[in-house]
């Protein structure tokens, strides 16, 4: 017995001691192939490349999630505060503890439709796929005053009121975004005013529900004379959102072929001709439910997120600018990146997996490609690897079992740039 003991005791000595050892360090002159072709300048030991300033990677349908790949595409955060504009009586909407609760409840289903999409109703019977929006809206409060939640009260006779329609009409107007506006510079504004009394004392004046993006804010009326519970107006929220971030009406040339050219006849859906089939449910028409994206308007959106020359990107929380060390970013198969991402977390290139990246793509600070053994990373002529918010990203970690080991592929001239470990001269090129 004790023979038997011994004799597989040194079987599994010498499995193990004939598997080649794991090994890891950063990226060497060895790992670094050039395709042919390929010039690249070495400048204060990085790779650079002329900057593109507005340059705009990929196309919309280069940003729409997939769905086998979600990880891959970061949920996005839209910072947003809420402003009451009520009447020095208190008459007119809602305020204190009301108005924050009603905050909070609207933001809730706002971010539950934006969760969950619905399947569109337009084109009728159509199989556009349902795709996640990737982007939540998250009431943020100034770091001064962080007992507000982002939610604040005004009183003010002349400045409460909206007036969508009519030569006294006040929609454009940007009077109370410049007095009462909060963080403008990072915090997209979004205030609720109530209709004017003399417009609702009008038989024609329609006093429901309705928003209008001016000056990069957002102002909403109806909300507290039309007397329902704060989820009814989500889709008037998300509605002046997507218009912020690039999303014009469905019903026109909105650049999306998989929205439907013309307007809505039906504010619902019903049993007879035309509601039975031209209701619509997207979320930029004029409709009851307003809970549907297509892909091309959330792709339109995740782009215009991405562009760092967009002026609204600035209202999004950069979480990128904070590595989290939980779980890293894994690339399983072969994938290619064509438009633009910001990580928060580490990139890992699985063993025998490839990725190619043709777009710019942010490592938060202090965080890691990984290339796993026989990992391949190919950096096409205009991809851009760097840090969004300035700082630095540690590098390339290579890893070889034996002689199989991870390598990079250089096409063209590509980016580097907030490399802690800057990438080597490559080595000659290779076809």
């Amino acid at each position: 017995m004790m023979r038997s003991v011994c004799g597989l005791l040194f079987l599994v000595w010498v499995a193990t001691a004939c598997t080649p050892r794991l090994k890891s360090r950063f990226l060497g002159q060895g790992d670094v192939w050039l395709r042919a072709g390929t010039q690249l300048e070495q400048k204060a030991d990085q790779l650079v490349l002329k900057r593109f300033l507005g340059n705009q990677y990929g196309t919309w349908s280069d940003y729409v999630p997939d769905t086998n790949r979600l990880d891959h595409f970061p949920v996005r955060y839209v910072r947003i505060n809420l402003h009451f504009m009520n009447t020095t009586d208190s008459a007119s909407n809602y305020s204190g503890e009301e108005a924050r609760r009603f905050a909070e409840g609207w933001l809730i289903a706002a971010n539950k439709d934006l969760e969950e999409n619905n399947r569109s109703w337009q084109p009728h019977n159509n199989s556009l796929p349902v795709i996640p929006t990737r982007y939540r809206l998250r009431l943020t409060a100034p770091p001064d005053d962080p007992a507000s939640g982002g939610v604040f009260c005004h009183y003010d006779d002349e400045l409460f009121y909206y007036i969508h329609r009519g030569k006294n009409r006040n929609l454009y107007n940007q009077q109370v975004l410049t007095k009462y506006g909060v963080q403008r510079d990072s915090v997209l504004n979004v205030f609720v005013q109530p209709h004017h009394p003399d417009s609702i004392a009008s038989p024609t004046y329609n006093a429901g529900p309705v928003g209008v993006m001016v000056g990069g804010a957002i102002k909403i009326a109806g909300v507290y004379e039309s007397g329902q519970p704060s989820w009814a107006y989500r889709g008037v929220l998300n509605h002046e959102v997507g218009h912020v971030f690039s999303l014009a009406h469905s019903w026109l040339n909105d650049g999306c072929p998989d929205t439907p050219y013309g307007k809505n006849p039906c504010w619902s859906k019903g049993n007879a001709p035309p509601c039975d089939t031209g209701a619509t449910n997207n979320v930029m028409e004029y409709n009851a439910l307003q809970n549907a994206w297509t892909p091309c308007q959330i792709g339109r959106v995740q782009q215009k997120m991405a562009s760092e020359s967009f002026s609204y990107r600035r209202y999004l929380d950069p979480v990128w600018c904070t590595l989290r060390e939980d779980r890293p970013v894994v690339v399983t198969d072969t994938v290619v990146w064509k438009g633009a991402k910001d990580f928060s977390r580490h990139l890992v290139i699985a063993a025998g997996a490839q990725l190619r990246i043709d777009g710019r793509v942010s490592l938060p600070p202090n965080g890691k490609i990984t290339l796993r053994p026989d990992a391949t990373l190919i950096l096409g002529p205009e991809s851009r690897l760097h840090n969004a918010c300035g700082e630095q990203w540690a590098g390339i970690i290579v890893e070889q079992r034996g002689r199989e080991q991870g390598q990079v592929i250089v096409e063209g001239s590509p980016t580097i740039e907030h490399n802690r470990n800057p990438i080597p001269l490559p080595i000659p090129p290779k076809n």
